[in-house]
């Protein structure tokens, strides 16, 4: 290998054997090394015990993962025209997969677009960010006006960079958690954090300063469609609703009656006024445990609803909680199964990579016989392309869509 000027790590096999793979994290107790000082958030370059050169990434002593890999290319040099080029690269990916909802979509997928640990949502005019290594936080002030930059090429003015950065991941790099405008000439700094944006023809406000994670789940974008698709004619219970995307794809594509459900009173307020915002007078809304409210519909005995959509919060974010996780999912498909009628649909899905599709079908299989019914599949479904897949990295495949015929 030619002489490079940065530190290099050693790795153990188990390392190099997963960075062969394609998944680009080296966790600290497989290191040994650098060879020479270095800073936390410093490029270094990974080589096995034999002296091969594996790739280059950012490191951090703070995290258990070590090292972020960031290329496999000995020519990358880590300069603001590599950066530019990744950068365009990630836009012109969404601009040919998206189409027409580019406006309203994920730009930066973390680690499938090779920015481990960066989020991007642009909501129309306002971009918003999240960011969880080290290796992002301390090139920002060079990432985000390349893409304001670029941005622009595809017709986007942007009005604001918000950042939304406080996840307890941030506590594990060594970082403060925080959120706020990002200064940049020319941006606003003083917007009261609303936006509107349009998807699938449903107008929406998005709350990016309040709202969860960066104030609204691009990921079920088509998902919505699909089981909007199935609306027609159906009364429908949406549970978990946020800003009541489900519910209204369903109600504008002509459900006779949507009844959307959150335990969050702040949700519930928002559904309303999206709703009101899209002239659908065929929803109601209502803050409830969805637990609960299950339980007492069957308890009443009553079936009033064809059609069940299941969009919970991830019950687990961490391989140590999934057999409880796995309980929480069984409980509530079980408890909407036995709710439906026969020749009734259930939209069911779950948004956390530790309950993996193999695990999430079993689930659904003993949810189902405890519940006597039998699953007629229609769809099996992901998130939207704007969040890609990158085979060789399982954590970039998180959610989980199934669409049934209950018989």
């Amino acid at each position: 290998m030619a002489e490079r000027p940065y530190p290099i790590l050693t790795v153990n096999e188990k390392a190099a054997r997963s960075l062969r793979a394609g998944h680009p994290w080296v966790y600290g107790e497989e290191t040994t090394g650098p060879d020479r000082p270095y800073e936390n958030g410093d490029i270094v370059d990974v080589v096995t015990q034999k002296g091969r050169w594996l790739g280059a990434g950012v490191i951090n002593d703070h995290s258990k993962i070590r090292v972020r890999l960031l290329s496999r290319n000995t020519n990358d040099r880590f300069d603001e025209a590599f950066w530019r080029r990744r950068l365009q690269y990630a836009l012109d990916y969404r601009k040919t997969v998206m189409g027409p909802d580019f406006a309203c979509s994920r730009l930066i997928f973390g680690e499938a677009d090779q920015f481990p640990g960066l989020t991007v949502d642009l909501f129309g005019d306002i971009v918003v960010t999240e960011v969880l290594s080290l290796g992002m936080e301390v090139r920002k002030g060079l990432l985000y006006p390349l893409l304001v930059e670029l941005l622009a090429g595809f017709g986007v003015s942007v009005r604001a960079i918000y950042e939304r950065n406080e996840a307890a991941l941030r506590d594990k790099e060594g970082l403060p958690r925080e959120k706020g405008f990002y200064p940049l000439p020319g941006l606003a700094t003083d917007l009261d954090g609303h936006v509107t944006l349009v998807e699938n023809g449903i107008s929406y406000d998005v709350d990016y300063m309040g709202g969860q994670k960066t104030g609204f789940f691009l990921d079920q974008k088509y998902n919505r469609r699909a089981a909007a698709a199935l609306a027609p004619g159906r009364h429908i219970l949406d549970c978990c609703t946020h800003t009541g995307a489900f519910a209204l794809n369903c109600a504008k594509a002509g459900a006779a009656h949507v009844t959307a459900v959150d335990i969050s009173k702040d949700a519930v307020e928002l559904t309303r006024r999206n709703a009101a915002r899209n002239g659908l007078d065929n929803v109601d809304v209502l803050q409830a445990d969805v637990f609960d409210l299950l339980t007492d519909l069957a308890k009443e005995k009553k079936h009033p609803y064809d059609y069940i959509i299941l969009d919970p919060p991830a019950f687990t974010k961490s391989g140590a909680t999934v057999k409880n996780a796995y309980r929480g999912y069984k409980e509530i498909n079980r408890k909407a199964m036995k709710l439906l009628p026969r020749g009734g649909y259930l939209a069911t899905c779950s948004c956390s990579h530790f309950m993996t599709p193999t695990l999430f079908c079993q689930m659904l299989r003993e949810a189902a016989a405890d519940a006597a019914v039998s699953l007629r599949q229609i769809e099996d479904r992901r998130q939207a392309p704007d969040h890609p897949i990158l085979w060789g990295v399982p954590e970039t495949e998180y959610l989980k869509f199934y669409l049934f015929q209950i018989v």
